[in-house]
């Protein structure tokens, strides 16, 4: 007797999730707001900024 291969749906599922909520965060320029609010802290701790 064969077993049978039974794949969980639930990984793949929010796999897909995380890569349109990813994609979504990238074509509103996200990355670039939060390394400039990143920059904009470290300058200020150091007191540069």
């Amino acid at each position: 007797m064969r077993k049978k291969i039974t794949l969980r749906k639930t990984p793949f599922v929010l796999l897909v999730f995380f890569l349109m909520l990813w994609l979504i965060g990238v074509t509103v320029n996200e990355p670039k707001r939060v390394l400039e609010q990143a920059k904009s802290i470290c300058l200020s701790c150091i007191g540069i900024g």
